[in-house]
C-alpha cells in the first residue's frame, strides 16, 4: 500500500482537524482513537491517519478505528512517539506498506490495521467488558459521595444576562451523531426558539449549522476562537477550589467570562445553569451518558453526570441518537398509499359537484365523437 501527501502534525486530534485540508495526511497521538473524533477526520476528508499511539484499546470496543478504516482512509497505528518530532507540519510524507519516509528517509514505521482485525480486537475487548464495568459502576458509586455538592446546591451559580426562567433550553456537546441529531432536531428549534447552549466545541457546531449561542460553557480548550467572539455570554468551567485555567484564554482574546466552581464535566454544569434558573425543558444534544462515552473521554466513572440527571430528569429530554428514528427514506409505496388517501377526498368533491358532473358529461360526449361511436 503506497500513498503520499502533506502532513498536518497535532497531539490534539481536535485542533488539528481545524486546519486539515482534502487528502492530506495527519499525524497524531491519539491512544484508544474515539469515535467522535474519528468523524471529524473523516469529514476533512484525509488521505490517511499516521497515529503514534495504539488507535485500538483493550479495554472496551472503540469504535474510531473502524470509522475511519471503513471510510476509505488509511490508519498506520502505533507509529511510536517519535514521530510527532521528526515530521514537521507541511512537509510530504509517504507510507509505503506502513514504513513513514519524510524528506526521502525513514522516520518511522507502524502497522496498517484492516477492518477484520480491527474488528476481531474489538471482539476481544467486548468480553472485558463485564470486568469494566464492574469497576466503573464502583468509580461511579465513590465519585458520587464526593459530589453530592451537585445536588444539594452547595455550589455559586453565576449570574447571567440569559434568561432561562420558564424557556426550552438547547444544550449542545460534541458527542456521537450530535451533527445528525442537530439536523433531526431543526424543525424544533426553527419553532420554539429555545435558548442555545453550546459546550465547548458543541458551541462551534451551532454556528456550523447558522444558529447564534446564547451561552458557551466549558474549559475552552475546543471551541474556536471566532465563536468565543461571536456574542455568546461565556461561563468558564472552574475546579471546585476556584481554579480556571480556561479563563487564560478568554483574557488573551479580551473578553470577559463569569466563573462557575463546581465539580463534574462542563455539560453538567451547563445543566445544572439551565435547571437553576428556571428552565421549562432541557433538550441535550450529544451528550455523555453510556460507559463507552465515558470510557473514550478518560473518565472512569461517572458520578456527577449521574448525579445532575437525577437532579434536572423532570425536565430534561436527551436528544441523543433521534436522528437514527429518521434514518430510513419514505418507501415508494408509503409515498403511493399518502398520495393515494389525498386524492380520495378530491376525487368525491369532483363527483358530487354538479358543475363537475356536467363538464365531465360534455367531456364524455365530446370523446364519443372524436371516436364516431
Amino acid at each position: 500500500m503506497h500513498v503520499r501527501g502533506i502532513a498536518r502534525v497535532d497531539k490534539r486530534t481536535k485542533h488539528l482537524v481545524k486546519r486539515l485540508g482534502p487528502h492530506e495526511i495527519a499525524v497524531i497521538n491519539h491512544p484508544e482513537l474515539d469515535d467522535v473524533a474519528a468523524r471529524s477526520l473523516v469529514e476533512a476528508r484525509v488521505r490517511a491517519v499516521i497515529n503514534a499511539a495504539p488507535s485500538l484499546s483493550d479495554k472496551y470496543p472503540n469504535h474510531g478505528p473502524l470509522t475511519l478504516v471503513q471510510a476509505g482512509i488509511i490508519l498506520v497505528d502505533n507509529a511510536g512517539e517519535g514521530i510527532m518530532e521528526l515530521v514537521a507540519e507541511g512537509q510530504e510524507v509517504e507510507i509505503v506498506d506502513g514504513v513513514i519516509f519524510c524528506q526521502g528517509r525513514q522516520v518511522a514505521s507502524g502497522h496498517i490495521l484492516t477492518a477484520e482485525e480491527i474488528k476481531q480486537k474489538m471482539a476481544l475487548a467486548q468480553k472485558n467488558m463485564g470486568n469494566v464495568l464492574s469497576r466503573f459502576v464502583e468509580n461511579t458509586l465513590e465519585h458520587a459521595r464526593h459530589e453530592m455538592s451537585l445536588i444539594k446546591g452547595e455550589y455559586q451559580r453565576p449570574s447571567l444576562r440569559t434568561s432561562f426562567k420558564g424557556r426550552h433550553v438547547l444544550i449542545v456537546v460534541r458527542g456521537h451523531n450530535y451533527k445528525e441529531d442537530l439536523r433531526a432536531i431543526k424543525s424544533y428549534i426553527d419553532e420554539m426558539h429555545p435558548v442555545l447552549v453550546g459546550v465547548d466545541g458543541g458551541a462551534d457546531a451551532l454556528i456550523e449549522f447558522g444558529y447564534q449561542p446564547d451561552v458557551i460553557v466549558g474549559d475552552m480548550d475546543s471551541v474556536s476562537d471566532k465563536t468565543l467572539r461571536s456574542g455568546a455570554e461565556l461561563v468558564v468551567h472552574a475546579y471546585p477550589d476556584g481554579r480556571a485555567p480556561g479563563l487564560q484564554r478568554i483574557q488573551q482574546l479580551g473578553l470577559k467570562a463569569a466563573i462557575f466552581a463546581a465539580p463534574g464535566t462542563s455539560e453538567d454544569i451547563a445543566m445544572l445553569l439551565a435547571y437553576d434558573g428556571g428552565a421549562e425543558l432541557i433538550v441535550a444534544v450529544g451528550t455523555h451518558f453510556c460507559v463507552e462515552d465515558f470510557l473514550e473521554k478518560g473518565r472512569q466513572g461517572m458520578g456527577s453526570t449521574f448525579l445532575v440527571r437525577l437532579k434536572v430528569g423532570s425536565v430534561l429530554v436527551d436528544a441523543k441518537g433521534v436522528s437514527k428514528l429518521y434514518r430510513n427514506r419514505l418507501k415508494a409505496r408509503y409515498l403511493a398509499q399518502i398520495v393515494l388517501a389525498a386524492l380520495l377526498p378530491a376525487g368525491v368533491v369532483i363527483i358530487i359537484s354538479p358543475a363537475t358532473r356536467e363538464l365531465l358529461r360534455l367531456l364524455y360526449i365530446q370523446f364519443r365523437l372524436l371516436l364516431g361511436i
